[in-house]
């Protein structure tokens, strides 16, 4: 059994108790379930969840518990409302942005203090393209290309992750300053990443791959995608948990992009809300995506700033509390105005 949240509601005052529940301690509430089962999909109040057995209990338990903060030092990232995380590529060969800050630490780490300026709550440093085709780099070069940035930022008071698959460079990261690990692979492509984040005690992002050890862009058949990818990060941060990790220090990421078609990118980001079942927070990865190119007329990376903030918007409305993106400014004024509707909505005319 699976639970998606829906019949979302800028009223929830207008229910009596039992009837209307918050979305993991956010901004969002909502009324119903589709409840997914082998025999099939219904719609079931939230005041009748309880007839659906302990499973359903759980998921419910889960889907409506806040999410703790993660106090890093002495920075704490609240997950009570979508804050953005800011893309920066230490690379020559990413998608969107590759070579701008190769060979200059100084230069992005002052490019990335500007997305904090900007309101980004992270910086995601990365060191390598996890692009389709993309060159593997040797751990030793991405450690280097990443660390001096890191250490900057750091230093300037910026609250950094490290986007890399590689356990050698997560130690590298963690000590220059870095507070949180984001891992593509789900800590599976490096056998040595799960204790090293274990040790080090670090929060850890976990998106899902279809192949994380061969580079995540497989393309396997979905019978149902949203289901799946849930259950496979289900598994995951179960693992992980054995393995040490607090599952209140993992956030869970669909992966859209890597091993999906057009239409299980859209599925995904329609389903969003079924993975707060998790009990963890939700990152989405969809800014300037191929997706937006596909809805787009082939629209080319440097044009996909509208569909970018549609999808964050879409991540804000289905709870997801990290929005990872390239346009920081863009996004971050595109949410103080729904954070704005949000808390309009929620006070009711007297």
């Amino acid at each position: 059994m699976h639970l998606r949240p829906i019949h979302f509601t800028d009223a929830p005052f207008a229910y009596p108790d039992g009837h209307v529940a918050r979305l993991a301690g956010g901004l969002q509430w909502f009324t119903a379930y589709e409840v997914i089962e082998p025999a099939g999909r219904r719609i079931v109040p939230i005041g009748d969840v309880a007839r659906l057995g302990e499973r359903a209990a759980m998921l419910h338990a889960r889907i409506v518990a806040p999410r703790a903060p993660w106090v890093l030092g002495p920075r704490t990232l609240r997950f009570d409302q979508p804050q953005v995380a800011a893309i920066l590529n230490i690379t020559p060969d990413s998608f969107s942005d590759g070579g701008a800050h190769v060979d200059d630490p100084a230069g992005a780490a002052s490019a990335g203090m500007e997305m904090a300026a900007a309101g980004a709550a992270v910086i995601d440093v990365g060191g390598e393209s996890t692009r389709p085709g993309a060159a593997l780099v040797w751990e030793e070069d991405e450690a280097r290309r990443v660390a001096p940035v890191v250490e900057r930022l750091a230093r300037g008071g910026a609250l950094v992750s490290v986007d890399t698959r590689k356990g050698a460079v997560m130690e590298a990261a963690l000590a220059a300053g870095a507070g949180i690990v984001n891992d593509v692979s789900a800590l599976l492509w490096d056998d040595r990443a799960p204790a090293i984040v274990a040790r080090a005690g670090a929060p850890v992002i976990l998106m899902h791959s279809p192949d994380p050890k061969q580079g995540g862009h497989g393309r396997p058949s979905y019978r149902d995608v949203v289901t799946e990818v849930f259950d496979w990060l289900d598994a995951r941060v179960t693992a992980l948990e054995a393995a040490g990790i607090d599952r209140a220090r993992i956030m869970v990421d669909p992966g859209i992009g890597f091993g999906k078609s057009l239409a299980d990118n859209l599925a995904l980001v329609n389903g969003l809300a079924m993975f707060h079942g998790l009990g963890c927070p939700i990152m989405l990865g969809a800014s300037r995506k191929r997706l937006i190119g596909a809805l787009d007329h082939e629209a080319p990376v440097e044009r996909r700033l509208g569909g970018s903030v549609a999808l964050a918007l879409a991540g804000a409305n289905a709870g997801v509390q990290l929005l990872r993106v390239h346009d920081v400014a863009e996004t971050v004024q595109a949410l103080r105005i729904w954070r704005g509707l949000r808390d309009r909505a929620l006070s009711p005319v007297s």
